[in-house]
């Protein structure tokens, strides 16, 4: 199947970050229970790649979601409800023959045993996504690209599209990649793609837990042995954290890695130096947070982290900014939420290690503009 024509990749930039992935309409549960139990469901959006889209947009970014959704009421109500984060959803096709990918979950964490998702996805419009048929102009217009393995899952063609678009080419945006193991996409199929989806991008964002279920790698140091590659791979530690090694890369992947047109993405993009010079590794803890419903905080973090990164902060303030755009997630029932203002999040991503460890955010803490002080302290 073809792939992006030649010069493709050096279409004139029209967003900050694309997010390229698959949306699907989420059904939340009306009250705590089993599925077969609760009565009736409100409707929401969900999507990791479209997630990160509206949270960058609402933090201030231009940010561009393509994807494919199914000629529908469903496919409607996911364009619509995404541009009205202020998302560019110009690219987005939509197929007439296969429907919008739709899903249940019940209100219990994901990670707990009780917790059931009903996905309603296969054979869905974005399963079709594939080298043929993506507009690639659209999808390289952008500073930074983020995916995730969420699409290489959903079908043959989605793979082999990552693939297309991981490739090394002249031009190529900064490559942000997410991990986002999830278990029952790949029952029967071999998740180690992953690591090879991974070891090709610019930026990697990867759970302990899932390179361990996915790849049987343990710990923050091996994973990075693992990913030597990427100039930045972000480790995340669940309540310890995230741990950030930045480093040179072999060699450059895109004519953006240092030209002077990328301003502080390249620059905050670059290693340590050229050769065998050592990482530099950045730990930051991670927040106390009175949680509501843990989905959608890994898209948070790494809208935050994305968001820092365009500004050109430092690693520690793109770390804090990605724990702080999780929190305002995790306080809320749904998947997205309004985030704390720049200048709130900047004041509290300045706070020293003291005062950062004793940061206690629940629900509505992003509400008003307080100062640090004013933050709830544990």
């Amino acid at each position: 199947m073809p792939g992006p024509a030649a010069g493709t990749a050096h279409a004139a930039t029209t967003a900050d970050v694309v997010c390229l992935g698959e949306s699907m309409v989420t059904f939340l549960p009306s009250q705590p229970g089993r599925l077969a139990d609760v009565p009736s469901f409100g409707r929401g959006i969900g999507g990791a790649e479209s997630n990160v889209a509206c949270a960058l947009a609402a933090a201030g970014h231009r940010a561009a979601w393509v994807g494919r959704v199914g000629a529908d009421g469903f496919g409607d109500h996911l364009v619509e409800t995404i541009a009205g984060y202020g998302v560019d959803t110009s690219a987005v096709r939509r197929d007439p023959g296969r429907p919008t990918g739709i899903y249940f979950r019940t209100a219990t964490d994901r990670g707990a045993g009780a917790h059931e998702v009903a996905y309603y996805r296969a054979g869905s419009a974005a399963s079709a996504m594939s080298p043929s048929n993506v507009p690639y102009g659209e999808v390289f217009a952008g500073r930074i690209l983020h995916l995730s393995g969420i699409t290489a899952a959903l079908s043959a063609d989605c793979l082999e599209l990552l693939r297309e678009l991981t490739a090394p080419r002249q031009g190529r945006p900064l490559v942000s990649f997410d991990v986002n193991h999830r278990p029952h996409l790949w029952r029967g199929g071999d998740a180690s793609v992953l690591l090879e989806l991974a070891r090709r991008a610019d930026l990697v964002f990867v759970g302990e837990d899932e390179a361990e279920e996915a790849w049987g790698i343990v710990g923050a140091e091996a994973i990075r042995a693992a990913l030597p590659e990427p100039a930045v791979v972000v480790v995340k530690r669940g309540s310890a954290g995230a741990t950030v090694f930045s480093g040179p890369r072999p060699g450059p992947r895109s004519s953006n890695a240092g030209g002077a047109e990328s301003g502080p993405v390249s620059r905050s993009m670059e290693g340590a130096g050229a050769g065998n010079a050592p990482d530099t590794v950045t730990h930051v803890p991670a927040l106390h947070v009175d949680v509501v419903a843990a989905v959608g905080a890994g898209d948070a973090f790494a809208a935050g982290f994305l968001s820092a990164t365009l500004r050109g902060l430092p690693v520690r303030d793109r770390v804090r900014h990605g724990h702080l755009m999780a929190a305002a997630v995790l306080t809320v029932p749904g998947d997205l939420t309004e985030p704390p203002t720049r200048d709130h999040a900047d004041r509290l991503a300045a706070l020293d290690d003291g005062a950062w460890g004793r940061l206690r955010l629940g629900p509505g803490w992003t509400a008003a503009d307080r100062a640090p002080e004013e933050v709830r302290t544990s």
